[in-house]
This record gives structure tokens, sequence and C-alpha cells, in this order.
């Protein structure tokens, strides 16, 4: 969030503060001479001239997959997700009932330094749903149980108990975490997450994150019912949402969320695309973006006049506050090539966005900017030839050959079943046992997962490739969200890959956590099996997911059990889960409905 909020339980642990004389790196060093500089970084700090430096001898060359950071504080959060009915919040009249994190919209910021504990105590006040908490993007190194997916790494939160959640902050930028409960967070239980850390550009003030997300005038899971069924298709979005807020289509109600600034100064902002179905692009008029991160990958900076975000994606970017003083349209325009994406505001003649507000500019009128940018209306990822790791890794090119394997994506429609859509994985819907996680199964030392689990193993501690090649009738893009690593896109493209290695890159490829599935096309990802755990990877299109588009991965099955620390929480709270739904048991008063979807 743009302001910071303290609301509920809001804790915020103490920093220490170490003294120390500043080493500014001014004009900016690239990553070689970084690596060749005989600089006294045990000096360095993190200020406006030198933000490539962070604490001691951490810097933006360090590789954080490679070298871990030493211990931090410790940073603790308590969270209760509750029912609440709400006035719409574009201020277009009428309620409706959303699921709050200490009763607000988004959730409360979660923020640490890089190399800190985050400890997340979530209580869950909900009436009639589980729930549980993901942390996007967080590699959760060794602490596979706080992953927050139930069904996998755990049993959902029942009604009225707790769950504490903890991870070291092994790497550091922005994202954001949501319920992974069906299509929960939706309806509102989702906030940011900020790991600060050293970046690969200098800038003046962090302005903290922005989120941007569609916004529905019905719940979640009454718009997820109309999605599982093709006939009807998921609906339209009312509007769109950016930092909790915007204007309407019906009447002047609603306002616009501003970004504020001071004339001379550079500043960073954190986009998050927080969305259940909307890739978005972003633009400020007049104002350049330089880019520095892709999701939690500092990259080289690029400059560039818009951006693409897709669902679940983040890129950090920095503007500078050159121009003259007034107010500034930041403009999105959404996915609406036929293949994704569409939203009610398109038609109602007002500009979808923010507003860049300079000091001393008017506080009540809205931007008379103009843009000479063409926004982009397609659902494709930004270039990867622009997404270039800072830090430079390679990929063994003859993972090719030795270790790559297949994921076939189709989708199937059941006509006897109000034209019921699902996509599949080889042939499988995927479909999580909430009383029974997958992770609780491996630690009992059983691989007997049950019908759909959508298991697949990666033995060893080597690279691996996966492919995922579509052949769906319906013709979809999907960004992809891998739990637990960030993979390497060697190459993607329309059709089927021909299993060459013509064209792929193994040469510092761009490396994130989520990214866009070409529609009948292909993806390679790969990644080193270096966490052992069960690690979900899935659409992050909310319907497409609830519809079965996911799968797992485990990891190195032997080590999970010594590997990832305390897992004494599980069953305790399955214990508590088992209570509250017994498995196989028919709706009751407690919980008046069956699962029906995917369950994450």
């Amino acid at each position: 969030m743009l302001l910071p909020t303290i609301a509920g339980w809001l804790c915020f642990g103490s920093l220490a503060l170490a003294a120390s004389i500043p080493v500014h790196a001014d004009p900016f060093p690239t990553q070689d001479e970084w690596a060749k500089r005989q600089l006294d970084v045990s000096a360095c700090i993190n200020d406006p001239k030198s933000r490539a430096c962070f604490s001691g001898n951490l810097n933006i060359s360090t590789d954080f997959d490679a070298i871990p950071p030493p211990p931090g504080v410790t940073v603790t959060y308590n969270l209760e997700i509750t029912n609440v009915t709400r006035p719409n919040l574009d201020g277009s009249g009428g309620s409706r009932l959303f699921m709050l994190i200490n009763g607000q919209y988004p959730g409360p910021t979660i923020r640490a330094k890089w190399g800190d504990t985050v400890v997340v105590n979530v209580k869950n006040s909900l009436q009639y749903n589980g729930t549980g908490l993901h942390f996007h993007g967080v590699r959760q190194l060794n602490t596979n149980q706080n992953d927050g997916v139930p069904g996998i790494t755990e049993c959902p939160i029942a009604p009225g108990k707790t769950r504490q959640y903890k991870f070291q902050c092994t790497q550091f930028g922005t994202t954001w975490y949501h319920s992974h409960w069906s299509v929960q967070y939706g309806d509102g239980v989702l906030g940011p997450l900020i790991i600060d850390g050293p970046a690969s550009a200098n800038y003046d003030v962090d302005l903290g994150s922005l989120p941007m997300t569609e916004y529905y005038y019905i719940p979640a899971f009454t718009a997820n019912e109309q999605a599982q069924h093709t006939a009807s298709g998921p609906p339209t979005p009312d509007n769109i949402l950016i930092n909790g807020t915007h204007v309407n289509a019906k009447n002047d109600n609603g306002k616009y969320a501003k970004i504020n600034v001071v004339n001379g100064k550079k500043y960073r902002i954190r986009l998050i695309n927080s969305a259940v179905d909307t890739n978005f692009h972003v633009s400020f008029d007049g104002h350049p973006m330089t880019v520095i991160t892709a999701d939690f990958v500092p990259i080289v900076p690029f400059v560039t006049n818009q951006l693409s975000l897709a669902i679940g994606q983040r890129h950090d970017i920095i503007i500078t506050a050159n121009q003259t003083v007034g107010n500034y349209w930041m403009r999105v325009s959404i996915g609406t090539d036929g293949q994704c994406g569409s939203n009610a505001m398109l038609s109602s003649g007002k500009q979808i966005g923010a507003v860049l507000h300079y000091s001393g500019a008017s506080t009540t009128d809205n931007p008379t900017s103009t843009s000479t940018v063409t926004m982009r209306t397609t659902c494709d990822d930004e270039s990867t030839s622009n997404l270039v790791p800072f830090v430079s890794n390679q990929v063994p090119s003859n993972v090719v050959t030795t270790a790559n394997q297949e994921i076939k994506f189709t989708d199937a429609e059941y006509p006897d079943q109000d034209n019921l859509l699902r996509w599949l994985i080889d042939e499988s819907a995927q479909n999580v046992n909430w009383n029974e996680p997958t992770l609780r199964t491996v630690l009992g030392g059983s691989t007997n997962f049950g019908n759909n689990s959508n298991v697949y193993t990666m033995n060893g501690s080597g690279w691996f490739l996966w492919y995922i090649q579509s052949t769906a009738s319906v013709n979809l893009p999907h960004p992809m969200h891998l739990h637990g690593h960030d993979f390497y896109i060697l190459g993607r493209g329309s059709g089927t890959w021909d299993g060459s290695t013509a064209g792929l890159n193994f040469n510092n490829p761009t490396r994130r956590d989520t990214a866009v599935l070409p529609s009948a096309g292909y993806m390679l990802m790969a990644f080193p099996a270096d966490n052992p755990g069960m690690w979900l990877m899935h659409c992050h299109i909310a319907w497409h997911v609830s519809q079965g588009f996911g799968l797992q991965f485990m990891e190195r099955k032997d080590e999970i059990k010594g590997s990832i620390g305390d897992t004494s929480m599980i069953q305790p709270g399955c214990d508590d889960w088992d209570a509250y739904w017994p498995e196989g048991s028919k709706p009751t008063a407690a919980h008046p409905y069956e699962k029906d979807d995917s369950g994450i």
C-alpha cells in the first residue's frame, strides 16, 4: 500500500540500526564493475546514491539463490480474517460481502528485510470457510510446511482456529500474500509483502506497493460457479481497483488512487497484479519507467513507456518527477484481444487508472494530461529480451536431453453437467484432499496420494526441464506460477516444441516465478531440484486453477522430512479441520455446501 496502515493486531518487530559510514557507488555500477571493484562493502549502506548496497557484504551482485543472508531480526504480524459486508469499494452504491484481513482491503502490508524471519499468526474468523495464507513467490527454502496451500502443505485452517507461518526472507523485493482456498482471495483475502534489499538502480523515495485487480459486485464464489460452465463463461468484471479504490461507471462517488510525488525526486513504485482473471498494462503520461525487477529477481534496468503484468506478476519501477507540477494519468489497459479479459468500465468513457499527483497541484482536479503511447491489449508477457537478470546464471544445455519431461495440458467439457469445463494435466484435473495434504502423506512415509493429485517426481539434486505443451480446444494464454522456486524460461512459442535446442536461451535467461504459457503453444521451464518439498504449480487465473489446472512436484522425497524442520503444526491443524469437516461428510449447518472444485 502506498500509505502504511496499522489495523487489528498488526505488530512490528523491532529493527536494530547499526551505525556505519556511507560508502556510495555513484554513478551506478554495472554487475561486472561490482565484481571487479575492490570496495570495502562492510561499510556500504543502502541510500539514495547507493541502492546497490544493502548490509555488510550483501549487495545487488549477491546471488541469493547461492548465498544465504545472515539471520536478521524476527518480524511478527497478527492477521484476522473475517466476513464483512461493506459498501462497494468504487463508490458505485450498494454493498457486497467481503472476506477481509484485519478489516481492510488490501490487507496489511507485511514488511521485513533481507535475512529477517517473518512470523505471521493467522486467525480464521470466517463463518463457513476454511483458509490458509500463501506467500506468493517466497521460496520457503527448507520450510515447505509454511507454503500455505490447503490439501498440499497443510489442512485448511478451520473456522475459529489459528495457524502460525514462519519463514526466513532469503530473497528481496516485492510480492503479495493471498488465500489458497478455492477462489477466496477474490473476495479480499490478500495483501502486499515487501522484503527490503538492494536495487539495480538508484532512487530517492520508496512509495511502497500498488496492487491492481479487477472488481466484481458479486462474490468471487458466485462468479466462480458461472465460470466453471462454458455455456456462460466467467462474468465480466464491473471495474478495477488500484490500491483498493477507483471511480465507477454509475456516479461520481468513487475516487482514483493517488501517487504523491515532489518535483525533482526519483520514486520506486512496486506494481502487483493481484487479479483473478485480468492482465494489465501500465503507462504514466510523460513519465517513462525504469524497470528494475521481474517478480523477485533484480534485472538489468531498462526504460519503457508501458509495461505488462500478468496475474501474480510484480515489477518494481522507478519514475522521475521531472515534469511541470500538475496531475498526470497513470493509465491501465486490460488484455482484451479476444483471448482474455474484459471489463464493464471499458465502455464507461472514464479513464481507467490512477493519478500521479505532484505536490502543489490541485487536489481535486483530474488530470488533463495526454499520451502518445498506444496501450497494449494483448495478454502476453513482457518480452524476455527486456528481463535480463542482474546476477547472471547459466542453465546447462544438456538438460534438454538428460532431464526433460513433457506436461500435456488440455481441457474437457461435460455437457451432462451443465457444460462443466475442466482443465487437464495429462488427462487429470487436479483435485486436492483438504483432509489429507500430500506433505503429511509423504512425512508419514507413503506416496498413496489418491486420484487427481497430479504429483510429478523430481529425484536427485540436478537440473530439470519441464515443458508444458498446450493442445486445449479452448485457446487461452495462462499465467503459470511455481511455488518454491524461480524458474528459468528457456523458450516458448506457438505450436509444438520440436525437442531441439534451436532458439533456446541457456545464457542468463529470464527467471521469475510467474510467466505466461502462450495460447495453443508451449513453454520450457528449467530449475534445479534444490528445495525438498511438495510444491504446487498452477495457472493463476483463479477460475482455471479452481477448474483443475494445477500439479505438484514431489522434490527429493527422501530428504523432505529431514530438511524442513518443525512440522508439529500440521497434525493439530488437520485434527481441527477433521472435526469441522469430516472427510466424506455431507453439508451440515457448520459447512452448508460441498467442495465442487479443485480446492486450491
